[in-house]
């Protein structure tokens, strides 16, 4: 599909036109595969819908229309045309671009009302020739005006709570009109539009960058700036692909652990189903590369090749990958760490990556010298400046209102025993809340997919994480800290969080595709216990307090990931800290050499702050 810059009043998709007769059933409907939906206005100030395609050009007045948008995130919505006796079905649509589209067309409907129009005798009557232009972009003073006649605009991105929109229809008091541009570009710095610029230019791209640059943020918003039914967003674990919205690539890929013989894995590949999803991907996205194996990625790359018919690079697909390779590395055997290790030790690294990009400013940190002590950290140089400055942080008091540091630990055994013995060291009844899943036979699966468990035991006095962003401005955000303090009246647990808010946490709902683009879901009260937690588990996460125990890391970028989680100096304690337990890869750090020195070549200057 053709890829076009951010257009708020235009959206490139795929488009089915239902005329219903006067029992409303479909008497005849029209498919196009890619259409240009632009909104116009004549001299009159009506509003229009332009469809246009290279075989056809419609236009359709919006005058009493209501916009269905639950299936917006997935590139969905329809139009009711009443007046017509019409249903525009949009699919394939790129999740942001829609939701600018559908903003667009709210504002500007929601302006007109009250304005005064011009009749239609006055219409027929005027010798003038029909004029049509193009809607100018949203304006601050629009929006402010919607706001202040809806009573409230609520920014409410794509998943999340939707209602119907009555267009041309004065809105009901006490309702709110749930419709934004919070995924648009002016939510982006430079050097990410950059990165989103090259992706939907069709290059082939890798971006990398240090702890809290925002790489998740902006991989989310490449998907939502793609086709949603050619773009397949994988990642190497479970939760990660579950953060995007997507699937594990050993999932997609269809082969397995990958451990088979080139051979086999085509075979495994070349079953009917797989072989149909490889086929169909055009845009295929990797999310925490760095923990793929380079003999997987080489043999993923062959795959693609037999398996799609293309002896292009990655068999013609599109890949946008993504990761920071001086954090967590691969988890291989040891027999199995005789080739490469690393995806770009693999010579289908070079073939395939066209354009990289490395996101230098950091955002979940604002200290400067707490910035600098992790970027030494994250390249395994540790001064004596350094160790004086950690050790230090032995004696912070991180602990307020009741809430413990979360201590972050080497090894996933170690956090849930500490989690388990703390809550049953608790006085008073346990609650235990049960997930509901869409599927009961696939829950070990949804366990490892979703960052929630099918069983959450709790008690008055757990300390808990919240897993999901719930009110961002209120910082209610995944990886906010707090305690249990009771039950309502429903039997919900009420949380008190580090940033005083005080709320009844209800089950929230995660959904997850399949290789076949199935979606599964698990509804869950979307917390977890935190007295510890694992240093890998933590990857993603801002950590309002924590304390750690860095003696026992024993991978490269372990001590890394583990300090790098909390948001300040002030907000950590370490127990334990010995230089000599921080360490980078060899290879890696040989690598990003080798990689900024192209990036200095080929004149991309990496914005924010300068390297050591």
């Amino acid at each position: 599909m053709e890829q076009r810059s951010p257009d708020s009043s235009a959206l490139v998709c795929c488009v089915t036109v239902e005329w219903l007769n006067s029992q409303n059933s479909v008497s005849r409907r029209t498919n196009f595969k890619t259409v240009t939906l632009r909104l116009i206005r004549n001299e009159f100030r009506e509003i229009f819908m332009d469809l246009r395609s290279d075989k056809t050009n419609c236009r359709y007045h919006l005058k009493g229309i209501s916009v269905h948008k639950k299936f917006m995130a997935e590139g969905k919505a329809s139009i009711s045309f009443s007046e017509q006796k019409m249903m525009l079905l949009i699919f394939n649509a790129p999740p942001t671009q829609l939701l600018a589209f559908l903003r667009t067309m709210f504002i500007k409907l929601s302006g007109d009302r009250g304005e005064s129009k011009v009749g239609t005798r006055t219409q027929l009557l005027s010798s003038k020739p029909s004029t049509l232009q193009e809607i100018s972009p949203v304006t601050l003073q629009e929006v402010n005006q919607v706001k202040q006649k809806a009573g409230c605009c609520s920014m409410t991105p794509p998943g999340t709570k939707k209602r119907t929109l009555q267009g041309q229809e004065a809105p009901r008091q006490g309702k709110k009109s749930h419709m934004s541009l919070s995924l648009g570009p002016s939510s982006l710095t430079q050097e990410q539009k950059e990165v989103l610029n090259a992706a939907l230019s069709g290059k082939n791209v890798f971006f990398t960058g240090s702890a809290g640059t925002g790489k998740s943020y902006l991989l989310r918003r490449i998907i939502g700036a793609l086709p949603p039914d050619v773009t397949v967003a994988t990642a190497s674990t479970g939760v990660a692909a579950c953060h995007i919205g997507g699937v594990t690539l050993h999932s997609f890929a269809g082969i397995g652990s990958g451990q088979a013989s080139v051979e086999r894995c085509i075979e495994q590949a070349s079953r009917p189903q797989v072989q149909q999803a490889w086929r169909k991907c055009r845009h295929l996205i990797i999310d925490e590369i760095s923990m793929v194996d380079g003999l997987f990625f080489e043999k993923l790359e062959r795959v693609a090749r037999v398996v799609r018919g293309n002896d292009r690079p990655f068999g013609g697909l599109q890949l946008i990958l993504c990761g920071d390779f001086l954090q967590l590395p691969p988890v291989t055997r040891e027999m199995d760490q005789k080739g490469a290790r690393f995806c770009f030790q693999s010579p289908a690294w070079d073939r395939c990556v066209h354009v990289s990009f490395e996101l230098n400013q950091v955002h979940r940190q604002s200290d400067p010298v707490f910035i600098e002590i992790l970027q030494n950290v994250r390249i395994g140089r540790v001064t004596p400046e350094i160790t004086a400055q950690l050790l230090a942080t032995m004696d912070h008091k991180v602990e307020r209102g009741g809430i413990l540091a979360t201590q972050l630990c080497s090894h996933m055994q170690d956090a849930n025993l500490i989690n388990s013995s703390r809550l049953n060291n608790l006085a008073g009844a346990t609650r235990t809340f049960e997930a509901t899943d869409s599927d009961p036979y696939l829950t070990k699966m949804l366990d490892q997919m979703t960052p929630v468990p099918s069983s959450l035991v709790l008690k008055v006095g757990a300390q808990v994480m919240l897993m999901k962003n719930i009110n961002v401005a209120d910082g209610m955000v995944n990886g906010a800290r707090g305690i249990i303090t009771s039950f309502d009246d429903k039997g919900l647990p009420v949380v008190q969080f580090c940033s005083k808010k005080e709320m009844a946490l209800k089950p929230e709902r995660w959904i997850i595709k399949t290789r076949s683009g199935a979606l599964l879901s698990r509804k869950q009260i979307p917390l977890r216990l935190a007295w510890a937690f694992s240093i890998h588990k933590s990857q993603g996460l801002t950590l309002d307090c924590v304390e750690m125990s860095l003696a026992r890391v024993f991978e490269a970028g372990q001590a890394y990931v583990a300090l790098s989680r909390a948001k300040s100096l002030d907000t950590l304690r370490i127990l334990d800290f010995d230089p000599k337990q921080v360490w980078a890869n060899p290879d890696v750090l040989a690598f990003y050499k080798k990689f900024r020195r192209k990036l200095h070549q080929m004149q991309i200057v990496p914005l924010g702050r300068p390297r050591v």
